[in-house]
This record gives structure tokens, sequence and C-alpha cells, in this order.
């Protein structure tokens, strides 16, 4: 499976796990690590949103859910949600030191890298109230995405609905970036995250089945706003 397959005609593919196969426990779970009130600080970064919009490249609903969905089909979240499966396979035996430097290393910029090594940071202390001092989900170092699917492993939650999670919080809180800084009513904010529901859906499908020979980005517009809002002079987010 390459990155050329990696298309929205994907959506009709019948899922191998569900939030049905969810326990209520693990359902719970997921809402918390997920939800924007878990102290990841993600609400801190825009993903270089913010520099799009500076440059005119993002200035209403349309061209921020065109943004979006070109991160989970092939940017970012991709590999994000790639290296999310991997981290849950490797996730019972707590092996995931290889696939965390992998991940720390696709970081694009230094602001990418910052944002997905002190969010997997955070995280982890986080998901200490739920876990032992001597658990391997208190590695340190581990990027974002590794962390939440080593945890979701070790917490038995099924790796399709942790990457449905995991990418509906990730376009969430850009959602609620390019609401703050275009600015976007929350109206719009919502119907962008209707409009990205099937983008979720599919990507998270097809990640579920994927391998790190999957792994690819063609979403060169977003790591160079990354790259140049490190040098923007007055901006909200540190990403």
């Amino acid at each position: 499976m390459g990155m050329g397959t990696i298309t929205h005609m994907s959506m009709g593919r019948t899922s191998t796990a569900t939030m049905t196969d969810l326990s209520e426990r693990a359902l719970l779970r997921l809402m918390t690590w997920l939800s924007p009130a878990f102290p990841v600080g993600a609400f801190s970064y825009s993903h270089g949103i913010e520099r799009a919009v500076e440059e005119g490249l993002i200035g209403n609903r349309e061209s921020l859910v065109a943004w979006l969905d070109e991160l989970l089909v092939r940017g970012s979240a991709w590999n994000d949600a790639v290296l999310l499966a991997e981290s849950w396979r490797r996730g019972k035996s707590g092996d995931v030191g290889e696939i965390s430097e992998l991940a720390g290393a696709m970081a694009g910029s230094k602001e990418r890298h910052m944002e997905t090594m002190l969010q997997g940071v955070a995280f982890q202390q986080a998901l200490a109230v739920w876990s032992s001092e001597q658990s391997p989900d208190t590695i340190d170092g581990v990027p974002y995405a590794v962390a939440v699917g080593n945890a979701a492993a070790r917490h038995d939650i099924a790796l399709e609905p942790a990457l449905t999670a995991y990418l509906h919080a990730f376009i969430s809180n850009l959602v609620q970036a390019a609401v703050r800084i275009v600015p976007l009513g929350q109206g719009d904010g919502i119907s962008a995250l209707a409009a990205l529901e099937e983008a979720v859906l599919a990507t998270a499908a097809l990640a579920a089945t994927s391998t790190l020979d999957d792994l690819g980005s063609a979403a060169f517009m977003s790591e160079i706003m990354t790259m140049r809002h490190e040098t923007q002079y007055s901006r909200v987010f540190r990403s």
C-alpha cells in the first residue's frame, strides 16, 4: 500500500474495529485522554496554520477544510496515524524506542519537533493518574502519537477507535485555532468538523492496516508554513 492509494475512495471499506468494540471504560478513557481538557497543551499549537492565515492561504471555512483534508490524507496527520498504529502494535512489550526515534526524526522543523515532543511528555505525565510509576507508559521522550498508541495498547483500547479519536482531536484543535485567528465563527468551525468526518474515518481505517512502509508526506506547504512561523514577528501560537 503506497501513498498513492490513500484517497477517499477508501471510505467505503469495512472497518475491522469500531466504537462498538470498546468497553465503556475504554471509551471513557479515550474521551478523557483526547479531550481539549486533557493537559497536553494542544491549544498552544497551530501546526503552521497561523502562518498560513498570515500569508492568505487560509481565509475561510472552505480553505481550512481543504488544508486539513490534505494533512489527513497525505500530510502529518497521516504519518502520525501510521506511527500511532505501529506503537500500538508494539505497546504490550513497551518496545517503542525505535518508533519514538523515527517519529522525532520525521518532524520537519524545529517547531514541529517541539510540538510533538512536548505534547508527548505532557500526555505521559497526565497519564500517571492511571499508571504506576514503573509503567512503560512513562517512557521519557516519546512523541505524542507514539505515546497515545502505546497507552491505548496498554489499556486495552482497540486500534481503530484510538486512531479515530486521535485524528478527531488533531483536527478539532486546528479548527479551534483557525476560529481564533482567521477568524471564523463557531458555526463555521462545527461545519468544518462535519465536513472532515469522512476523511477522519477513512484515514483511521487505512492507518489501522498500515505498516511503516506507508509513511510519507506530500503536504509541503504545511511544512513550509511551520518553518516560516518560527520567525514570524507577532504570533499567538507556538507552532
